[in-house]
């Protein structure tokens, strides 16, 4: 794998998959309550968070490695509370942890943590896959490249789920379902039986969320996960982060330089999230970028997928994805019955956005095998439509069990009990549970449904059915437990100059954004890299690559309006 993870979805929801990884503005700030209008609420320097006595046994924790079950790579646990606040009533986290070790030991200089994105990516199973090798071989060769899965995420203990398990599964079967309304899910609901249905199918997700990980709801949002980030690097035994984010990964790293500004010794944020944009502003600016990609692709169809294109030209093209759409708010398009919509009766207008949408991530790997599957999509068999989205999996076993031994230690060395560390590590596909987690809990949604409906309009306006798909897919967030955040502009006075990575054609943290959160950073540095796709370091280039790894190893800043 050599670009930050991207979510799958296997669904046609009637709430939309617009929320796509790093997708609402996941905002950072600390806990308590908000300091004012646009701004963040930080802790005074003198509040070292290590310094508290309930955090000392978390801190002082020291990672005992094992071989992972892939060849190569070390793994380990790392245990933190589950509330801050409370982080002496027992309840933790157990959060896998791997490493690929530097290539020259001799010339080690430390940890280089990363995220992959999400929110909801697993990390130490994204580098196990090979994202080590997204890195260039002089940050490889000077760092061990670290991972984590953050809480409530993978093989995280315990893990976020919103379905029941096989057991809970037989029990619930008597249970009385939502009254959703029957039929095809539209892109812009317009009518009041439309709009009724979005609306019960978001809180019949909400609910399902709330009914299988309630307790963990409040207790899964960035600002926490960057503390943990915290405990992970006095666990790896450096004094300061160096620190690399795709997408969601910019968020943590934002909300990482707000608390903690004098512990970053080098941080890199590729495809950037503005955390000054609220629910609203936040789906526009995705939704836009989606869109723009979308047209890219027509455009620019027959350069990357040569004679696999669809159709002739972008205008036949735009209008073949368009087709595509109205035919399938109408009646679901037709499947395999091997194909996982094959259930659902075929793929509503929902699932054939959210596939055209996805295949925009990286245009090198996925532009040609879009365009097959829509062309057969046309001929009359979405299949290979549906099945762009589905990454294989392992197949389950019931042998190699957790080490006994991976990293949490005992009592005294992880501030754990014992028991929580001897939990099956076994990775969790609950990725789209902890996207919804995240953000719905990291930035304020209305909880007045006219204010989504309003919304509509100018969504529409901005990017079409991306648009008004997009802000659908936030009715979940309606109910949802609220966290402290606030939209506001960065506040990490103290931090050293930090590097944002910008794409100009990225559908999913457009560019502009980049531009932004640079400008917020103090001393911020932005590096743009002209081409398409989410994100840049790791596909980008010779360029990209040289000049992050330059930074990341010897500091070195890059210039003003530097450019690949």
């Amino acid at each position: 794998m050599n670009h930050p993870v991207r979510r799958s979805v296997r669904r046609p929801a009637l709430v939309t998959a617009l929320a796509l990884a790093c997708s609402v503005a996941l905002t950072s700030c600390t806990a308590g309550p908000a300091a004012g209008p646009g701004r963040a609420t930080t802790a005074p320097a003198s509040a070292d968070p290590a310094s508290r006595p309930g955090l000392k046994p978390f801190y002082g924790q020291r990672l005992r490695w094992t071989d992972c079950d892939t060849e190569g790579y070390a793994c380990a646990r790392l245990t933190v509370p589950r509330d801050y606040d409370d982080p002496g009533n027992g309840e933790t986290f157990v959060l896998p942890v791997a490493r690929a070790e530097a290539g020259k030991p001799e010339r080690r200089i430390g940890s280089l943590v990363y995220n992959p994105g999400g929110p909801g990516a697993a990390g130490v199973q994204s580098l196990e896959e090979g994202m080590d090798e997204a890195f260039g071989r002089a940050a490889r060769d000077r760092f061990d490249i670290v991972a984590f899965d953050p809480r409530g995420v993978g093989a995280s203990v315990p893990a976020l789920t919103c379905t029941a398990s096989d057991d809970e599964a037989e029990g619930e079967e008597d249970a009385t379902e939502p009254s959703v309304s029957e039929g095809v899910a539209p892109l812009h609901p317009r009518t009041e039986e439309e709009r009724t249905a979005a609306d019960e199918g978001a809180r019949a997700a909400a609910e399902d969320c709330e009914r299988h990980s309630g307790g963990l709801l409040r207790h899964v949002g960035t600002q926490d996960a960057a503390r943990d980030l915290d405990v992970l690097r006095a666990a790896l035994g450096e004094r300061e982060l160096t620190y690399l984010g795709w997408s969601y990964g910019t968020s943590l790293g934002t909300a990482y330089a707000e608390l903690f500004p004098r512990r970053v010794r080098a941080m890199v944020l590729d495809g950037a999230i503005d955390p000054s944009l609220d629910w609203s502003q936040r789906v526009l600016s995705q939704s836009a970028g989606f869109r723009r990609s979308v047209d890219d692709y027509a455009d620019h169809c027959a350069e990357v997928a040569g004679d696999s294109c669809p159709a002739d030209s972008p205008d036949a093209i735009r209008a073949l994805i368009e087709r595509l759409y109205t035919r399938a708010e109408r009646e679901p398009l037709p499947v395999s019955e091997d194909s996982s919509y094959a259930e659902y009766g075929g793929m509503d207008a929902t699932a054939v956005l959210d596939a055209v949408s996805m295949a925009m991530y990286t245009p090198e790997d996925q532009w040609e095998p879009l365009s097959r599957a829509l062309a057969a999509a046309d001929a009359g068999d979405a299949t290979a439509l549906g099945a762009l989205d589905e990454e294989e999996e392992p197949a389950p076993t019931e042998e190699d069990p957790a080490p006994e031994d991976t990293g949490g230690g005992t009592e005294e060395e992880s501030g754990a009990e014992d028991g929580a560390a001897t939990e099956d590590l076994t990775p969790v596909d609950n990725e789209g549970a902890a996207l919804t987690a995240v953000n719905c809990l990291d930035i304020p949604h209305p909880r007045d449904l006219d204010a989504y409906w309003d919304a509509l309009p100018r969504a529409e306006k901005a990017a079409g059915v991306y648009g008004t798909a997009g802000v659908t897919a936030e009715l979940t967030c309606r109910g949802w437990p609220s966290g402290d955040r606030t939209p506001h502009r960065v506040d990490a006075d103290g931090v050293v100059p930090v590097l944002v990575v910008g794409t100009t054609g990225d559908p999913s943290t457009p560019y502009e954004e980049a531009v932004s959160l640079a400008d917020q950073f103090p001393g911020g540095m932005l590096l743009t890299y002209e081409g398409m796709g989410h994100t840049a370091y790791g596909r980008g280039g010779a360029c990209v690559t040289e000049k992050v790894d330059a930074y990341l190893v010897g500091l070195k800043p890059v210039r003003p309006g530097a450019t690949c």
